[in-house]
């Protein structure tokens, strides 16, 4: 590789790999240290081709979410079964890896800066902005961006669009999904929320079992289902589906709504 061979977005490759050894080097206790993280599925990776992935999942802190994948994907395909142990994997990282991610988010201070050129593809929400409901037509540069990063390598991406659990699925990431045809393998996380602020970036409480599962690849006839019919295979693959609330008890229901409230006005 040489010294400043670029990916498509222009970003140098020999300063993206010392960003994510450095950046993963840095974060490595975050997920076995201070909390364990429990990984299931990881054997998947390894069969996935080096392009045109799309990985769907749930979504609790800005930032300590995708930097857990950067972590247990490398580990992964170092041949680490459900494992991050040895920091080692960091040293020849898949570079092609990307994650989608709101442009005001990635623009909110120095960190978030750097960290965006491990692989950000920023896109501007539709929805939402500073805090305020808002309603924008589709960027379609975005799309084609995403398009884009999945011709490269694997995409990342947070259907729902934000940290709150139960929230509805994005019918955006439907429409790429039809438009690319990408295969797309659902990830469920769990314990982020407990153990990081909103940003992901401090250590909120330690000793907290984290946790990912990595699924097998959804069956999506790209041509003939419809948006919608999507839509809801994501919801119920990344368990983010009404129907679960019918099955969490009530009181961790109240406990997810308090702690959001928390975490509203802390940070």
């Amino acid at each position: 590789m040489g010294m400043f061979k670029k990916n498509p977005f222009g970003h140098i490759l020999f300063l993206k790999k010392w960003l994510i050894r450095i950046a993963g080097t840095l974060t490595h206790q975050r997920y076995r240290g201070f909390n364990e993280l429990q990984i299931e599925g990881s054997d998947i990776l390894r069969s996935l081709p080096e392009t045109g992935v799309l990985f769907v999942s749930n979504h609790q802190t800005y930032f300590a979410d995708v930097v857990a994948m950067f972590h247990v994907f490398n580990a992964s395909l170092s041949n680490r079964n459900d494992s991050i142990k040895n920091v080692g994997y960091l040293w020849n990282p898949k570079l092609n890896i990307y994650y989608v991610a709101a442009k005001e988010t990635m623009r909110s201070g120095l960190l978030p800066k750097i960290l965006a050129y491990a692989g950000a593809i920023t896109v501007e929400r539709t929805w939402r902005e500073k805090g305020k409901n808002i309603k924008r037509d589709v960027n379609f540069q975005d799309t084609e961006n995403i398009g884009v990063a999945l011709d490269d390598g694997w995409v990342i991406t947070f259907p729902q669009g934000t940290t709150k659990p139960w929230k509805p699925i994005r019918k955006g990431t439907a429409h790429i999904i039809k438009q690319y045809k990408p295969i797309v393998v659902p990830i469920v996380i769990d314990g982020f929320r407990r153990s990081f602020d909103k940003k992901g970036l401090r250590v909120k409480k330690k000793g907290i079992l984290q946790s990912m599962v990595i699924k097998e690849p959804l069956h999506i006839d790209y041509e003939n289902e419809s948006v919608d019919d999507i839509v809801e295979k994501i919801e119920y693959a990344i368990e983010q589906h009404p129907s679960f609330l019918k099955v969490i008890p009530e009181e961790e229901l109240i406990a997810y709504e308090e702690l959001n409230k928390t975490r509203q006005f802390r940070y």
